[in-house]
């Protein structure tokens, strides 16, 4: 996945130490109630389309552009899903990054999914009884959130 441009700048003063992001990932929906997937370049796995929002961006509109970019299709936001913080990750250049994810439900509504981008290995539609194995579990309760007609998700604090 390419480093944008302004988390480069930030790295070159803090190195490989942890930063705290933004994130968004999206629940895309078809017409029939399949989930729209990417199998990523990184790490070869299943996984929802995210990313990072460019500064200043709304999360919902940057959640738009990424599944545009990385599958080519066009989708509509239906409403918040779940806001989560996400434990952090070492990439394999030695970057730490923790993410605080929002993960928003969508409709396509253009556009045939193929892999758009250089993010991707894959791209496909997936039944919701029948996701890939290795979906990370994160994925798989995001997923079971945008089925439920619960409000949106986010952990309680204690007491």
């Amino acid at each position: 996945m390419p480093t944008p441009d302004f988390i480069s700048r930030v790295r070159a003063d803090i190195g490989h130490d942890l930063l705290w992001l933004p994130g968004v990932s999206a629940v895309v929906f078809d017409g029939t109630g399949r989930v729209l997937l990417q199998q990523r370049v990184d790490d070869r796995r299943w996984a929802l389309i995210s990313g990072i929002p460019e500064p200043g961006e709304q999360p919902a509109a940057a959640v738009v552009r990424e599944v545009f970019e990385e599958t080519a299709v066009r989708c509509v936001v239906e409403h918040l899903v779940a806001v989560q913080s996400e434990a952090a990750v070492t990439y394999a250049n030695g970057d730490i990054c923790q993410f605080m994810n929002i993960c928003f439900r969508a409709r396509a509504v253009d556009g045939e999914a193929r892999v758009n981008d250089d993010e991707s290995l894959e791209v496909g539609w997936f039944a919701p009884d029948t996701l890939p194995d290795g979906l990370p579990e994160s994925n798989r309760f995001r997923i079971a959130q945008a089925l439920a007609s619960e409000p949106t998700w986010f952990e309680r604090p204690p007491g």
